[in-house]
């Protein structure tokens, strides 16, 4: 684990699902197939990059816990607030200290038994504000989270 002081903020646009951990492992890849599938990325204006973000964000409990429903935006960066066109969602992933956890790179596949090793630790103190995975384009992987 690696601790950065203070991100920048990140504006997303993308497609957005509304889960909870209950159904995060059965809703969560079919929300990546649908974002694949038709062609989200593509239709993204103002991207930067070809990296792809997926934002936790929205949480029924904010501050507290990540028990309840919340968001999963998949989607890009954007110069500054881009608004989303129609069927789209926007968010800022804001500026924090954060706490960032490395997937094996190009195993996405791994991703969510990395969550449930970040969620089962108690060495960190966890914000439940904006989560968000990195996918950047040379297939490395990052899980970055919301620390006090």
């Amino acid at each position: 684990m690696q601790v950065i002081e203070f991100t920048e903020p990140i504006h997303v646009v993308g497609l957005e699902l509304r889960t909870s951990n209950e159904r995060a492992f059965e809703d969560i890849p079919a929300h990546w197939g649908r974002f694949h599938q038709s062609g989200v990325l593509a239709s993204i204006p103002d991207r930067v990059g070809e990296d792809l973000f997926g934002v936790y964000t929205h949480f029924e409990h904010p501050g507290i816990d990540n028990l309840g429903v919340y968001s999963l935006i998949i989607g890009a960066r954007v110069n500054g607030a881009s608004p989303a066109p129609p069927g789209l969602a926007s968010t800022t992933i804001p500026a924090a200290r954060r706490a960032v956890f490395p997937v094996d790179k190009g195993h996405p596949e791994r991703v969510g038994e990395r969550w449930r090793d970040i969620w089962a630790s108690a060495d960190i103190v966890k914000t439940y504000l904006c989560d968000h995975e990195h996918y950047k384009a040379n297939g490395e992987i990052d899980i970055v989270v919301g620390i006090c």
